[in-house]
């Protein structure tokens, strides 16, 4: 979905606002993939009330002006659950109140039982997260989604670093948002984007963070999509 210029404004605000929170770390990090990568987006450094309220808000502004429709929201454990949770709550206040569930990583075999919790999983389900790095959690959604009768219809995450996913150790020409649109035929809305940091540090003037550009460019040319 192509961001329309207040929205361009809102993820502005949102890279400034986790950069701001230290969520979004200039360095050098060994992703999941193996590369080394001059950035670390950490969500679970939103790690109290108020910077989790902050993006509860930057989510649920986000969805709000992408126009999907769903009709609940699913947070994939364990991430997920608190997101579901804190953008459920921001939703209600700007006066859409969605149910919203997740699932446990274990099945539990006494109470309630299953490995589903919260609202009954029904209509049109939104996922959220905080990334989309290879694509698993999103897969093991839908399965569960679409094992209890329900339509997966869309996936929400933080931000998209738009860069090449891997597979057996070599680089696809896609990225993983980009290869759960196309298996999935599903809409990934996301606050922000590394075009978006790029923007940001373009208009730094925080020695840290102009140091930082070079190696964040570099790495885009040679792993972006």
């Amino acid at each position: 979905m192509s961001n329309s210029p207040a929205q361009d404004t809102l993820a502005q605000d949102f890279v400034a606002f986790a950069v701001e929170s230290k969520v979004l770390r200039f360095g050098e990090f060994k992703t999941k993939a193996g590369r080394l990568s001059p950035y670390f987006f950490n969500a679970g450094l939103f790690d109290d009330g108020a910077k989790l309220g902050r993006l509860a808000e930057f989510y649920a502004r986000r969805l709000v002006a992408s126009g999907l429709q769903f009709d609940m929201l699913f947070g994939p454990a364990y991430k997920g659950i608190t997101l579901a949770a804190a953008v459920s709550i921001e939703l209600a206040r700007l006066g859409q109140n969605k149910p919203f569930a997740y699932n446990r990583k274990e099945a539990k075999d006494h109470g309630e039982g299953g490995t589903l919790v919260g609202a009954p999983v029904q209509g049109r389900v939104l996922i959220i997260d905080d990334v989309i790095s290879a694509g698993t959690s999103v897969r093991e959604s839908i399965e569960m989604i679409r094992a209890a009768g329900a339509t997966p219809c869309g996936v929400t995450i933080a931000l998209d670093r738009q860069e090449k996913a891997t597979a057996n150790g070599q680089d696809a020409s896609e990225s993983a948002v980009q290869q759960v649109q196309g298996q999935y035929g599903l809409p990934v809305v996301a606050i922000a984007t590394l075009a978006d940091l790029m923007g940001f540090l373009d208009v730094q003037s925080d020695a840290a963070l102009v140091a930082a550009r070079p190696a964040v460019q570099a790495y885009r040319q040679r792993y972006g999509v």
